[in-house]
């Protein structure tokens, strides 16, 4: 991602896809309401910035907050819920001046936190095929040419690190997606 207009734009495809998966959850939430199931509240989250508590890591030290333009803002967060059903995305672009390994190693300790630590950095896809439906993989995730990508957690909670080569250091995203349902408590 050395380009940053594809950048900006990777990350607004983002947004926006999480947005209308958020709209088409909410849809749902509104009928599973209608059809009399349990409600203990419902909410929208729409915030055009995320902190190391939406996101679930810390920071790693002495990194900054990115803006590929000085209008826009270097994260997102974004939630929907009600019904016993909702939906999250945290995103944070940060900077630093260290290596995308150095970085790589603090979080891959971090993210072990939130389970089996997958490096998607140079997967087919292929090997994790046979896989139960909660475990998460790395599927067709992989990062920009030249960066790393780390995931952990669960399909339908995962905490995500993009790391990417910079001209000064490296930039790097971290990514909170979780997604809840009354399915998925039986």
């Amino acid at each position: 991602m050395n380009d940053p207009k594809k950048c900006r734009g990777w990350f607004r495809l983002g947004a926006l896809l999480a947005l209308c998966a958020g709209v088409a959850a909410g849809c749902g939430l509104l009928a599973s309401a209608a059809h009399g199931q349990q409600e203990k509240g419902a909410g929208i989250t729409m915030a055009g910035d995320a902190e190391e508590k939406d996101v679930g890591l810390p920071l790693y030290p002495g990194s900054r907050r990115h803006k590929d333009e000085e209008k826009e803002s270097p994260g997102v967060n974004l939630g929907l819920w009600g019904g016993g059903s909702g939906f999250k995305l945290a995103v944070l672009k940060m900077e630093s001046d260290d290596s995308m390994e150095k970085i790589a190693e603090f979080y891959k300790k971090k993210l072990q936190k939130f389970g089996k630590v997958l490096d998607c950095s140079h997967t087919t896809g292929d090997a994790e095929k046979e896989q139960n439906a909660k475990q998460l993989t790395c599927e067709d995730d992989k990062p920009e040419k030249g960066g790393l990508l780390f995931k952990a957690g669960t399909k339908s909670d995962q905490h995500i690190v993009a790391i990417q080569p910079a001209a000064h250091g490296s930039l790097y995203q971290l990514v909170h997606v979780a997604h809840w349902g009354d399915e998925e408590k039986k």
